[in-house]
């Protein structure tokens, strides 16, 4: 829900964020959170188009039965995420 906020908000003074939401675990170092969940969420935020919120499979799980509508965007390699990742965009 804060990302769609947020790429609407900005939408509206025409700057196009990108985001990629996965779901696990997190380490922190110092101000930085570090850690294969971290870089799988980055990862899928890095080939989300402008103004594109994209999930992975373990955030649509999570969400079944809510309200949050997501189109299928295949499987995708994440560089230096072992295996295939299937990527879900969130529409409004």
């Amino acid at each position: 829900a804060c990302a769609v906020a947020l790429r609407r908000a900005t939408a509206e003074l025409s700057i196009h964020v990108r985001a990629g939401l996965h779901l696990g675990e997190i380490q922190r170092r110092g101000d930085d959170i570090v850690g294969l969940s971290a870089h799988i969420g980055a990862r899928i935020g890095a080939i989300a188009a402008p103004g594109e919120v994209l999930v992975s499979q373990t955030i649509r799980d999570v969400m079944i039965g809510s309200d949050v509508r997501l189109a299928d965007r295949g499987t995708h390699v994440l560089r230096g995420v072992p295996g295939e990742w299937r990527i879900y965009s969130v529409y409004d």
